[in-house]
């Protein structure tokens, strides 16, 4: 048997009965030894991996819909979908489907009959068809039972579907809805909602088609306000035509284009609001409405995207000064609709999508709104914004590394997102958590794209640190200029206390040091230069003072991350700043309590004592022994001055450490980690070699001596007074 291929793609149905994208590729039909049987199988396009392999069963039901689709369930809660490119190709494997059946391929849906009993089946077999009662307003009762009985069995609602589509019946039963309603015949109107229900429940595309059509979907409406089940009938209609209003905001010229927009707001609307929750049994019986819908919205993007006026319009108006206030509200709520509409595309249409929106200068568009003083307008770009930055990080970082060339670094778009970050004015930041998340995916490495030409990921950290990386970090070192604050201004409280940051400010700083510690996981070299030309690490450890808990907790882990790496620059830099300070002034400040704040400083000292880390193991042991040696809850702080111990041994008899150093070498190698050529080069550098100015962090002169280990912090800071000053990045 020869395979047909044609190009298709694969959907399923998942928990919240929405259509997910499985994939684009080939569907053939051919036998399958292992399932023993005619199978359809879907290789993908791009690698040629086996997307579907899916057993025609001769007992499984099999839809047809609007010519290029074949909906299945493999199992009682798991649907199948194939979308075909072309109806030629749908109706081939529609064939191949039928043959393996014993279907007549007219027919538009297979059903299962294992349900039936053996007297249902005998009686459909001597009775080929389903006769309807004339449709008239004395035989509604026994059109709905015969409704009602029919929906249990599959092969009745079968016959009774291609009898109310052969019939035209659907609209003799609207006509009788108009007659009931003009004669308020309550009971013909509770029938009439039974009957149409259970029409919605043949999960017919054909019914659909017709129910949804312009001159029949209010009357479809209409009927399904009379629950017999309510009080009162609901008034869906009035809510339709009086208080919905369809604007548009770029006026649509394709007739066809307006019709499917509101046939799809309304076809939604009675999905959501007009049909009752269907019970368990019946939620399945929907599967074909959810299917409308969808691909609805499929075909309503591709429209607009293919017209080319109507975007330009979309976009002009948008960057346009002259554009009032409110009309510019109106057109970024339909972008945002317009994007949300786009995730229901198949990946490489999806693709076009955003090029297309590319091309017309949506981020240009959206660096214009994110300027403006509107917030609504403002939060709607900034969804636009995640879901370009969410499908493509790669398009946005070209962008702004793009305009970084001709515009000042005040009015970058990456920068105008940070400054809304920090600026967000809800009390919980939901915004800036967004934001934050955005910057995020812009800065991960891991999907960066990697060529023969350039290497994305060089070139944008080098563009995030120089133009960028001020901006983030600004809100931490104006918090931190001082290691303490200015005793006139403090009460009692707060001179035990001395960073009483706000709530919001220190959620603001947690976010911040979030994404600084992100940093130092994945880019090494930048945000080692920035660290420690900048001093960053030491302005961070003045937080581990606030009063708020998470804000120190974020402090030290911050810190945490850093001797984690196992990086003598580094350790260098920590060693030579007695940056261990204010970690043990936090640890002993916190006294007996048994906390967070706690646990992460013993683990941290833990880990230098596991990974047998001597730089910093001598420098804690040589510095704060005397602040640390009463500690015996736990045996850290022992096990370190036994560690330093042994080292000292070792170097007064260098033989009794020749085997050990051959396993400490092997052990302690640092985890496979490519760096740079111009890292490695950067590491190589001597600090007399770094230009005037770059390096703000001095080198100590002399160890610091023992007798200031207790010393307030007032001590601390008279010590460092010979140092210059940290200026505040500007």
């Amino acid at each position: 048997m020869t395979d047909t291929r044609r190009r298709v793609k694969v959907y399923t149905l998942n928990e919240d009965r929405q259509w997910d994208d499985r994939g684009t590729g080939h569907v053939s039909s051919g036998y399958v030894e292992r399932l023993r049987g005619t199978s359809l199988l879907v290789r993908a396009e791009s690698d040629g991996s086996l997307l579907l392999e899916s057993k025609i069963n001769p007992n499984t039901a099999y839809q047809k819909q609007q010519d290029t689709l074949i909906v299945w369930s493999e199992a009682e809660n798991y649907d199948l979908a194939l979308s075909f490119q072309e109806k030629a190709g749908c109706d081939e494997i529609w064939e191949k489907i039928c043959q393996v059946q014993g279907k007549d391929p007219s027919v538009e849906i297979t059903q299962d009959v294992v349900d039936e009993s053996e007297e249902e089946r005998f009686d459909d077999m001597s009775s080929p068809g389903l006769e309807l009662p004339p449709c008239e307003l004395s035989r509604l009762e026994d059109l709905a039972e015969l409704v009602a009985s029919s929906l249990p069995s599959p092969l009745r609602r079968e016959k009774l579907a291609l009898a109310v589509e052969n019939d035209n019946y659907i609209r003799k039963i609207l006509e009788l809805f108009r007659v009931c309603e003009d004669l308020e015949n309550r009971e013909g109107l509770h029938h009439l909602y039974e009957i149409i229900k259970g029409i919605f429940l043949l999960n017919r595309t054909a019914l659909f088609e017709v129910m949804f059509s312009e001159e029949c979907i209010m009357d479809v409406i209409g009927c399904l306000e009379f629950d017999p089940a309510l009080p009162q009938p609901r008034r869906h209609r009035e809510f339709l035509t009086k208080t919905a209003r369809f604007k548009e905001v770029i006026p649509i010229s394709d007739p066809e284009l307006r019709q499917k927009i509101h046939q799809t707001y309304r076809v939604q609307y009675i999905q959501d609001m007009v049909l009752p929750t269907p019970s368990v049994f019946e939620e399945n019986m929907l599967s074909t409405l959810h299917s409308f819908i969808f691909f609805n919205k499929v075909e309503i993007v591709g429209m607009l995207q293919d017209d080319e006026k109507f975007l330009t319009d979309l976009f002009a108006q948008l960057t346009d000064e002259a554009t009032e206030d409110d009309k510019r509200h109106e057109l970024v709520n339909f972008l945002k609709e317009f994007c949300a509409f786009s995730q229901t595309l198949q990946p490489q249409n999806r693709d076009a999508f955003f090029k297309t929106l590319s091309n017309m200068g949506i981020l240009p568009a959206l660096e214009v709104i994110l300027g403006m003083d509107d917030v609504q307008v403002r939060g709607a770009a900034t969804d636009i914004f995640s879901y370009l930055v969410e499908y493509n990080p790669s398009m946005v970082r070209e962008f702004v590394m793009q305009e970084s060339q001709q515009n000042d670094d005040d009015i970058l778009l990456i920068n105008l997102i940070i400054e809304h970050m920090i600026c967000d004015t809800d009390p919980e930041l939901g915004g800036a958590v967004q934001l934050m998340g955005l910057l995020r995916t812009l800065v991960d490495p891991e999907n960066m794209l990697a060529t023969a030409n350039k290497t994305e990921k060089t070139e944008f950290l080098s563009f995030f640190y120089k133009h960028c990386m001020h901006v983030l970090s600004a809100p931490l070192l104006a918090n931190t200029t001082e290691d303490k604050p200015s005793k006139d201004r403090l009460d009692r409280k707060e001179r035990r206390n001395p960073f009483c940051h706000d709530f919001q400010t220190s959620q603001l700083l947690a976010l911040i040091l979030e994404l600084l510690t992100f940093c130092v996981e994945h880019h090494t070299y930048h945000i080692k230069n920035y660290i420690i030309n900048k001093d960053i690490l030491r302005r961070v450890l003045v937080l581990t003072a606030s009063q708020h808990a998470f804000l120190a907790l974020c402090a030290l882990r911050f810190m945490r991350r850093i001797i984690g790496l196992k990086d003598e620059f580094y350790n260098r830099y920590i060693m030579r700043n007695f940056l261990f300070e204010p970690v043990i002034k936090a640890f002993l400040n916190n006294g007996s309590r048994y906390n967070l704040i706690n646990s992460a400083i013993i683990e941290m000292f833990e880990y230098v004592r596991v990974e047998d880390i001597k730089s910093l193991t001598a420098h804690i042991v040589e510095n704060y022994w005397k602040a640390l040696e009463d500690v015996s809850y736990v045996q850290t702080f022992k096990g370190l001055k036994l560690r330093y111990e042994q080292q000292r041994e070792r170097q007064d008899n260098p033989k009794l450490d020749s085997m050990r150093s051959i396993l400490r070498n092997h052990r302690f190698r640092r985890d496979a980690r490519t760096l740079e050529d111009e890292e490695e080069m950067w590491f190589n550098t001597d600090e007399d070699d770094l230009e005037d100015g770059e390096a703000v962090v001095p080198p100590s002169d002399k160890m610091k001596p023992e007798q200031d280990l207790m010393e307030p912090i007032s001590k601390f800071m008279e010590r460092k007074k010979g140092r210059p000053q940290l200026q505040p990045h500007k």
